[in-house]
């Protein structure tokens, strides 16, 4: 009897949580009022869009006119040169996009495309007022420019940054800019993925994936939380009709930030370095290493000046966190060291020989060392016209390269030069030239002003040593 009333009370017990538990559900789900019912965005929006501008540019191109019959030399014999036939002509290329106002005396964030080239930028606010701007300053590689306007009146609305890292999947956000040019509009949807590395809009691709519809015009609007705080700078969409798919990509506000932090105070953007290059750890690796699973990236190669080697990271180390923060690609790497301001110290948690090890990071600007003494070869010699430099971590960061050796590098070359007839490429590295090395830019100059009957020139090109031979 015993036996039964304590199968009754345990039935009754779990009888009761579920009652409980589908109560709760429901509570979370289920409207219980007109109020909840009708429950809106406006008063966010509201609050948010005056900060949110439109960006018109101009840009002055010229086009050729199609040659005509009176351009050929024969017919020029009867009838002359026919004006304006043949000639460039300039026409105005307008476009338009969005921008976010991010602080109140007037800076906007916007993308660098929107207003890559322009000879005139023009911003509108909703209320209607125009303003011309100017450029701060502008990034390529995040795909990011800072615009300033003049304001002799009341401060103008802005948005403040949110820490882009609290952003979880299924997140609530909303979208604003101007997509089409119709004017101001708002989309709402979700977080669809966080850390996208795919989208190939930058080099420091980490993007906020959103299903809220993005358009073209979007581009350098708001991405907001339910906070009404700037989570992202909308940047691209997928998309195989130019319309929004539900797959939208913003620059997460951590990064917009950082920018925003270097430019503003040194006038030139200059990012953190951590001075080695890695690659992702794949299954193969993980099972040589004996780790349980494939995790973290692996340290390839350290610079011996880095803040890396300073640090005690060596080659073979996994890196799997940085500050805290999970690290499973290169690209996620560079992105957190890229948010990172210089002189601070950060921990970095690498796995070595089957242990985790916390190491203490201070983070620092890549250096110049040696100088760039960019210099333009002339004289009568294969490299005549062509661009070099001395290669260091500051130039490296400049131009976008992670790896690197330390020596003379092709920065630009006529396009139907000598030397680019001859097979030289930018990023070339040139190593000697008759069986002579090649230790800095003016070396190389002083040695090219030899007369020699033959050139025979050694560079390296992706790990390959090339040789080219020009006679006199």
């Amino acid at each position: 009897m015993m036996k039964t009333a304590h199968k009754f009370l345990f039935f009754l017990a779990a009888f009761s949580c579920l009652f409980l538990v589908s109560r709760v559900e429901a509570e979370k789900t289920l409207p219980f009022s007109r109020q909840q019912v009708e429950l809106s965005y406006a008063p966010l929006v509201k609050k948010s869009s005056p900060a949110v501008v439109n960006i018109f540019t101009r840009k002055v191109v010229k086009r050729r006119r199609m040659s005509t019959l009176f351009d050929d030399p024969f017919f020029r014999q009867f009838f002359g040169r026919m004006p304006g036939l043949g000639q460039s002509q300039k026409r105005i290329q307008n476009s338009l996009g969005s921008g976010v106002i991010v602080d109140a005396d007037g800076l906007i964030v916007t993308n660098n495309h929107v207003i890559e080239g322009a000879d005139e930028i023009t911003v509108v606010l909703t209320d209607r007022r125009e303003f011309d701007a100017e450029i701060v300053g502008t990034d390529e590689r995040t795909d990011l420019a800072l615009l300033r306007i003049r304001n002799e009146g009341d401060q103008l609305p802005f948005l403040r940054f949110r820490d882009s890292d609290e952003l979880e999947v299924g997140d609530i956000v909303l979208a604003i800019g101007n997509p089409f040019g119709v004017g101001q509009t708002v989309t709402s949807g979700i977080v669809s993925a966080l850390a996208r590395t795919q989208a190939g809009v930058s080099d420091y691709a980490s993007f906020i994936q959103t299903d809220a519809a993005i358009n073209p015009g979007n581009s350098g609007g708001a991405l907001i939380g339910m906070d009404g705080r700037l989570v992202g700078i909308n940047t691209a969409i997928f998309s195989k009709s130019g319309g929004s798919l539900g797959i939208g990509f913003a620059i997460p506000s951590n990064m917009v930030r950082a920018v925003v932090a270097g430019t503003v105070k040194g006038g030139r953007l200059v990012r953190a370095w951590l001075g080695l290059s890695s690659q992702i750890v794949t299954s193969d690796i993980a099972v040589a290493l004996n780790m349980s699973r494939p995790m973290g990236v692996m340290v390839k190669s350290l610079n011996p000046k880095s803040p890396a080697k300073k640090a005690g990271v060596k080659v073979g180390d996994i890196i799997l966190r940085l500050d805290g923060k999970i690290i499973n690609k290169p690209k996620e790497l560079r992105y957190r060291i890229a948010t990172l301001v210089i002189g601070e110290s950060v921990k970095l948690t690498v796995l070595r020989n089957g242990r985790e090890k916390v190491l203490n990071l201070r983070l620092m600007a890549p250096p110049e060392d040696p100088p760039k003494d960019i210099r333009t070869l002339t004289g009568d010699h294969p490299l005549s016209n062509v661009v070099v430099a001395n290669m260091s971590p500051a130039l490296a960061d400049e131009i976008g390269l992670e790896t690197f050796e330390e020596g003379i590098y092709v920065l630009s070359l006529e396009e139907r030069g000598f030397a680019s007839r001859l097979g030289l490429r930018i990023g070339d590295q040139i190593i000697e030239i008759n069986s002579e090395a090649m230790e800095s830019t003016i070396f190389l100059e002083n040695f090219l002003k030899k007369r020699v009957d033959r050139w025979v020139i050694v560079i390296k090109r992706e790990g390959k040593v090339l040789k080219f031979v020009v006679d006199r």
